[in-house]
């Protein structure tokens, strides 16, 4: 694929390819076929990242093939999320990662440096949201976004916030983390200038419904500003900031 790329490029200096065809076909590459998955090895050209592996339902061979594949075409840098203890320890007798147990992430390679516009927060409503909110912080960092971490500042004491308005109205993005009601979200987001992601979580009694309860309320937040992810879904709140961080969304 790299004499591909090569002979692409060469033509392009050459005169006989366009720029904007170039590009066209960068973007049109084909993924690797290994028979359980199809490795989509030009997702960074389109998107601006690398696939990122979900490890829940796939066994330790068929991540260490996938890691391996994309390693032969110069993708070091690997996310892998929602992957047990057990499956890290196999994976990383063939290929070094480093694992963070709360979250469930493990990353082949290194984090990225910190750029982007400004900083990404990530406030939790309480302790038991943490997991949820170092899968969002970790794929942040991992991105290449500075992110500070404000824990255990819900609405059941909301002077634990307020405590920390300079860095909630200094931030590019903040993403709010809660289970329960989930009113973290339009607080925060009556608060700050800036777009607001909120999880809700499924943390919570049997009203809660597994987080479906904080799921509606943050979808009828009458704050504006404020998008909703799924329950649980740490991982698409940081991409989508990392997104907002470095394109230009931010303020």
């Amino acid at each position: 694929m790299h004499t591909d790329v090569k002979a692409l490029l060469q033509a392009v200096q050459d005169g006989t390819v366009s720029v904007d065809d170039a590009l066209l076909q960068l973007k049109q590459q084909p993924f690797e076929d290994l028979g359980y998955a199809k490795v989509d090895l030009h997702r960074k050209v389109r998107q601006g990242a690398n696939e990122v592996i979900y490890g829940a339902g796939k066994t330790p061979e068929q991540i260490i093939g996938i890691l391996e594949k994309m390693a032969q075409n110069g993708q070091k840098n690997v996310l892998i999320t929602r992957l047990d203890q057990d499956k890290a320890d196999l994976i990383s007798k063939k290929v070094p990662l480093t694992y963070y147990d709360n979250a469930k992430i493990a990353v082949a390679g290194e984090m990225a440096a910190p750029g982007g516009i400004g900083t990404i927060v990530v406030a939790t409503g309480g302790t038991s949201d943490i997991p949820v909110a170092e899968e969002a912080a970790l794929t942040a960092e991992f991105l290449g976004n500075k992110v500070v971490r404000l824990y255990d500042v819900g609405v059941a004491g909301l002077h634990r916030l307020l405590n920390h308005s300079e860095q909630l109205m200094q931030a590019s993005v903040v993403i709010a983390i809660a289970g329960m009601e989930g009113a973290l979200a339009s607080v925060v987001g009556g608060l700050v200038d800036c777009p607001v992601i909120a999880v809700p979580t499924s943390v919570g009694y049997g009203a809660a419904f597994g987080g479906l309860a904080a799921l509606l309320s943050m979808l009828n937040s009458c704050a504006s500003g404020v998008s909703v992810v799924n329950i649980d879904n740490g991982f698409g709140a940081g991409y989508l900031a990392s997104m907002i961080n470095r394109t230009g969304g931010a303020k």
